[in-house]
């Protein structure tokens, strides 16, 4: 690891806290391909996995940012720790309908029940922002760190799912998925020296929502694009591998695309931030919308698996610096009070994104030949480039940041004030306790 990194683990208990969060995110990453592989053998019909799917990350969507405000008001661990006991009983109750041969509603009940599962990532970056609070630097390399491990995990867990599926049974993916995201929660709830402390509130202090922020909803519509990306392209790529007969190697390609992430997010964390965060984030997204047009090159001209996944690799890169980019941007945006919910919001973005995403593949891979699903990601790549670009303005962070009481500024003001406001606002973080942003 580079020095620059090494230096993130000299605090005592961040060891401990990343380890086990990596238990956590590793089980997220198995279960969209375990849950597609099983369905897809025990009932037959891609369409059925991506809805079933796509059920389960909506109601995600809705419980994620429930959740990130429980933790703002009463801390991580008295909240991850009966939300993880609550979800173990819904997950068993899906594997168990599936292995008796329920109706298809019970498997859209039972996915979309399990719906109050911990954010790990969010909670990690979270103790990252307190633990590195007057460092903004450090901030950007956790972030960059937190992201290559999201990517990390996304490489291991596909691959871990896939095999588990075809070579042990269709249900031994999720199942896996399962034990290890409980015991990571629950260690990780545990580490609780490194647990931000609670913000302190006013007697009758409220808040409104996050997303009466502007530049907080062009990130959202923005991560919602990116969300059907990642949905469709990992639908996509596996029912692309079984089309060939090579279904086990849907897991590889799809941890050359958390690869190609992974590395990005590294060297990216490395780099010191030159221009604006606004400015880095419209890069991003451009360079992501260009590079996924490898895939869909490599997929229609029926270029063959080895070829795939080297464009796939290559997509992969464009993701990282847009997504640590766009996460410094919700944390810059945001009060501190409110950074968790704020983060949840941006991630249920994402989610709602995987969602759509998935059960667009899930049709299109049924009624079209094996290459015409990546028409699907790249199409969102570009919505996503004209999002961002429609809602530049609202990306300068200054003016409508770090609003305390819910009255938000109507413009974004002239270029001195937002200056003075920054500063101002610094100085007011310095002398108050931090709740940190997780994705």
């Amino acid at each position: 690891m580079p020095a620059s990194y090494r230096r993130l683990f000299a605090r005592p208990g961040a060891t401990a806290f990343t380890l086990a969060g990596l238990l956590g995110r590793l089980s997220m990453s198995m279960t969209g391909v375990s849950l597609v592989v099983l369905l897809a053998e025990r009932r037959g019909s891609y369409a059925l996995a991506g809805t079933v799917a796509a059920a389960g990350l909506a109601a995600g969507a809705v419980g994620m940012p429930l959740i990130g405000r429980l933790v703002d008001r009463y801390g991580q661990a008295r909240v991850s720790v009966p939300a993880t006991l609550y979800n173990a009983l819904p997950f068993t109750g899906l594997l168990l309908c599936v292995r008796s041969g329920a109706p298809d509603w019970t498997l859209y009940a039972c996915w979309a029940a399990c719906a109050a599962t911990p954010n790990l990532g969010g909670m990690a970056r979270a103790r990252w922002a307190h633990l590195h609070r007057d460092d903004p630097a450090a901030r950007h390399l956790a972030n960059s760190f937190e992201q290559s491990l999201d990517e990390l995990c996304f490489m291991a867990g596909p691959v871990l799912g896939m095999v588990l599926c075809t070579t042990v049974a269709p249900e031994a993916g999720m199942l896996v998925a399962g034990v290890l995201g409980s015991c990571g929660a629950l260690l990780f709830a545990a580490q609780r020296r490194t647990e931000p402390p609670l913000a302190e509130r006013s007697a009758g202090e409220r808040y409104g929502s996050p997303l009466r922020v502007p530049g907080l909803r062009v990130l959202v519509l923005t991560f919602l694009a990116t969300g059907v990306i990642f949905g469709s392209l990992e639908l996509t790529t596996v029912a692309y591998a079984d089309a060939l007969g090579l279904r086990p190697a849907a897991g590889g390609l799809l941890a050359l695309v958390a690869g190609g992430s992974c590395a990005a997010g590294l060297v990216f964390g490395m780099l010191r931030p030159r221009r604006a965060p606004g400015v880095r984030f419209l890069w991003g997204v451009a360079a992501m919308a260009g590079l996924l047009l490898l895939p869909l090159a490599a997929g229609l001209g029926g270029a063959g698996l080895p070829l795939l996944g080297a464009a796939l690799f290559v997509a992969g890169t464009g993701t990282a610096p847009t997504m640590v980019t766009g996460m410094t941007l919700v944390q810059d945006l945001l009060p501190p009070r409110q950074l968790n919910e704020g983060m949840a919001v941006a991630v249920s973005g994402i989610v709602i994104g995987i969602s759509a995403g998935s059960s667009l593949a899930g049709l299109v891979a049924e009624h079209a030949g094996p290459g015409a699903g990546y028409r699907l990601p790249a199409a969102a790549a570009a919505l996503a480039l004209l999002i961002a670009l429609a809602g530049r303005r609202h990306l300068e962070v200054g003016a409508p940041a770090k609003v305390l009481t819910g009255v938000l500024a109507a413009s974004a003001g002239a270029g001195a004030a937002r200056a003075g406001e920054k500063a101002s606002d610094k100085g007011a973080e310095a002398s108050a306790p931090t709740v940190g942003a997780p994705r």
